[in-house]
């Protein structure tokens, strides 16, 4: 198999895994890593046996690609340099801060012939993968993803954080344009939007209603759709859907047949468990994959940037609409 000589770029919390899984992956020949901390640099070097770079210009001088896991405040000038110089990127979620930034990362990859991708990690969710095999058409969606607090993630709010991942795949199974966003956040222990609820409202008339928190005792990332043929309830932690089909008194399909309460129907059902896919390194062989063989990413920074589009509309509403409410406890 082709082997493409890697790097990565921050080695943080989340840095230190895509390092581990790039060292393990097949398509991948780890050359080193960069890191502004130098001591943390000299350590993984040391642990991996690999060059610690000392600036991305002498990085890109002996790799072909890189995984950018750096605050979302370094992704731009990052990426768009270590583009410039011909290097494949997959940059850590939210693509970048604002709309302008990652459009200007669409140019520079089609000016520099580089495969660019962004880490929207619920795509490789086993239990999103098991929808593949079935028609997705939702009416209307409801999305929690619940998560205790943690420092790592408030240089943005709630919503850049966590709910941009439910967006994504509300936006990757709706395929029309969102026409209307209603939401309300609240910052409770950080200086940024720590709770947040926003309801999409599509061209197609489907509806997403999307709840984030960082500040919950009790993880939660469960992902429902509901349409006229069945339902589908993802629960992403534990990676398995549970999947319900309006059946014919004559479909002897697969799945358990269940009585639709006093309705006179039957639903098969079907349990999809967790297949043992480790997303970090499914998501990380996608992206090496799509070099060796000149393919699509699997997270065009086009769908990434309209994702974002949306997430920093719902946060720009949420800070408006905590400000009214303040405004309204102080007057």
């Amino acid at each position: 198999m082709s082997k493409i000589k890697t790097a990565v770029v921050g080695v943080g919390a989340l840095g230190k895994h895509h390092l581990r899984w790039m060292s393990q992956l097949d398509q991948s020949e780890l050359i080193g890593l960069f890191d502004v901390d130098i001591d943390k640099t000299k350590e993984f070097a040391e642990q991996y046996k690999i060059k610690p770079f000392s600036s991305l210009e002498e990085l890109s001088q002996e790799v072909d690609a890189v995984s950018i896991v750096v605050p979302t405040t370094a992704h731009y000038e990052i990426a768009s340099n270590l583009i410039k110089l011909g290097i494949h990127c997959l940059i850590e979620k939210p693509v970048t801060l604002n709309i302008e930034q990652s459009e200007e990362l669409i140019n520079l990859a089609k000016e520099h012939n580089v495969k660019v991708t962004v880490g929207q990690i619920e795509r490789f969710n086993p239990a999103v993968s098991a929808l593949d095999a079935y028609e997705v058409n939702p009416s209307f969606i409801e999305a929690h993803r619940l998560a205790p607090f943690d420092p790592r993630g408030t240089d943005v709010a709630v919503i850049l954080d966590l709910m941009i991942h439910d967006i994504d795949l509300v936006l990757t199974f709706v395929k029309t344009k969102v026409k209307d966003i209603q939401a309300s956040g609240v910052a409770v222990i950080s200086d940024q939007i720590d709770i947040a609820n926003a309801r999409l409202t599509f061209e197609n008339g489907a509806v997403a209603n999307l709840t984030a928190s960082r500040i919950s005792l009790n993880p939660m990332r469960k992902l429902r759709f509901f349409q006229q043929s069945g339902y589908f309830s993802l629960d992403l932690s534990k990676k398995q859907a549970d999947i319900y089909q309006l059946a014919s008194k004559e479909d002897d399909g697969e799945g358990f047949r269940v009585p639709l309460g006093k309705s006179g129907k039957d639903v098969l059902y079907n349990k999809k468990e967790d297949n043992g896919q480790d997303m970090l390194g499914a998501e990380l062989g996608a992206f090496l994959d799509a070099i060796i063989n000149d393919t699509d990413v699997t997270v065009s920074v086009s769908q990434a940037s309209e994702a974002l589009r949306v997430a920093l509309e719902v946060e720009r509403i949420c800070k408006e609409s905590s400000a009214r409410h303040l405004g309204g406890e102080n007057s």
